[in-house]
């Protein structure tokens, strides 16, 4: 909050201004928001403490764009609309407005004029958006001398223009995972174990964790447990507190093929786990196994969702694609399709299962979506699987898991090291966040999956190139 300290200052049409100081006493700072920050997270605007918040008209214009439609950019913008609506009922938006919430700071908007002594528009020898919005932010700096402003951009070029004209940049951090080289994995290999552990593991099917010399695992934790002559792959259940054997079965008719994808299994198959993300590099086996176990354990859920995130190609609108709705949505979902096709043909075609999968297809028991589709759904007794999950925000993710109703599992599938959107990456994107953030709850287990199984050539790939 800031206090209630207050330094005057001379602007120089000699008008006094008084300064609110933030918490280590200096004059609080103007954040100036570029559009991709507002479609990355409408809520932003509440993200810098008592610190006031400068929107420059051209992104309200921008935004004026991604108004209509139903991907998230398209939500989000239209909620940040209404959040400005809101905020300046009774006001103008071209003076200081607060924002309403303790602790919070003021915000307007502020018009494109370049500061006297720069033009973005020339310096780059182009008009567009974007310099637009660094002349507000010039010119914005040059009213206010004694404040620091800042651009904020979740745009990797805009912030390098910014600083070559001599502004501040530096992206939105809420949502950020500092240091994405530290994130869980979900798995500790455990060597040198006593080994009177791993034969009561075995014998018993549990242990105490002092019998292996574990020390604070976190809920869901998997171990794989080594020692001469013994090994063993265990988990720690919260609910009490015990290490637990885990066996490598096969579901689905999908054989796991080492440790990390028994583990995957085992959490996508355990009825007390409700939340589930399984990370890790192409041909890790991520969906498939998440779709083999959700396969296995469809008569104790109403329906088996399995979505998306649509990021069109090449940057392309699928509207340029030829069909209609459903035609121009399905090239998105084909690896969703090719996975289940996979497990089908596990089984002959005249087999009953084989016949079951086409049958839930067709009564809608397996639905296969775009993401944006379950938008405003309450999602009861359902198993949710969210593939290529590394292409949401943090909000996106916690949108999704807030409509889980009743009975609900959620399965969230991604590589982070492999986004397709253009503001997100492996620090801010909504996996890593969601991993980061919810690694101790009862209810969550995660798995890091490293090993490649696709084949040999895609191994090759992923080492090599």
């Amino acid at each position: 909050m800031a206090t209630q300290k207050e330094i005057k200052t001379k602007s120089k049409s000699r008008k006094k201004e008084i300064l609110p100081l933030d918490n280590e006493g200096e004059p609080t700072k103007i954040f100036v928001l570029d559009t991709s920050v507002i479609l990355y997270n409408h809520n932003s605007i509440n993200s810098f403490k008592e610190h006031n918040v400068a929107i420059p008209i051209t992104v309200l214009e921008e935004l004026d764009q991604f108004k209509k439609g139903n991907d998230t950019i398209n939500f989000e913008a239209r909620e940040f609309i209404r959040i400005m609506d809101k905020l300046s009922a009774n006001a103008s938006l071209q003076n200081w407005i607060s924002l309403k919430k303790k602790g919070l700071g003021k915000f307007k908007v502020i018009m494109n004029n370049s500061a006297k002594s720069m033009d973005a528009n020339e310096v780059f020898g182009e008009s567009k958006c974007d310099h637009r919005i660094l002349n507000a932010a010039l010119a914005l700096q040059h009213e206010h001398p004694e404040r620091k402003v800042i651009m904020v951009t979740k745009d990797v070029n805009l912030r390098i223009k910014a600083k070559a004209v001599g502004l501040t940049a530096e992206d939105f951090l809420t949502g950020r995972i500092e240091n994405i080289d530290s994130l869980y994995s979900g798995i500790s290999r455990l060597e040198n174990v006593d080994k009177r552990g791993i034969d009561r593991l075995y014998e018993e099917g549990l242990c105490e964790v002092e019998d292996l010399n574990i020390e604070n695992p976190k809920p869901n934790q998997y171990f794989i447990l080594q020692t001469d002559g013994a090994s063993a792959l265990g988990y720690y259940n919260p609910r009490n507190q015990l290490i637990e054997r885990v066996d490598k079965h096969t579901v689905s008719k999908i054989n796991p093929r080492n440790a990390e994808q028994v583990f995957a299994l085992h959490a996508v198959t355990n009825p007390n786990i409700r939340l589930v993300t399984l990370q890790g590099i192409a041909g890790t086996g991520k969906t498939l196994l998440a779709l083999a176990g959700a396969w296995s354990q469809r008569r104790n859920y109403k329906q088996l969702f399995l979505a998306r995130p649509i990021v069109p190609l090449s940057n392309k609108d699928i509207g340029f694609l030829p069909g209609d709705a459903k035609l121009k949505i399905e090239p998105y979902m084909q690896p969703l399709y090719d996975n289940l096709r996979f497990i089908q043909n596990q089984f002959g075609e005249h087999d009953k299962e084989f016949q079951n999968i086409t049958a839930a297809m067709q009564n809608e028991k397996l639905v296969i979506q775009p993401l944006a589709y379950i938008r405003g759904r309450s999602i009861s007794n359902v198993f949710f699987i969210v593939d290529e999950a590394q292409n949401l925000t943090p909000h996106e993710v916690k949108t999704i898991i807030t409509r889980a109703g009743e009975g609900t599992k959620i399965i969230f599938t991604g590589d982070i090291y492999q986004i397709d959107t253009p503001y997100l990456d492996s620090q801010s994107n909504g996996l890593s966040y969601l991993i980061d953030r919810v690694k101790h709850h009862n209810l969550y287990a995660h798995v890091r999956l490293e090993k490649g199984e696709r084949s040999d050539l895609a191994n090759l790939a992923n080492e090599m190139l």
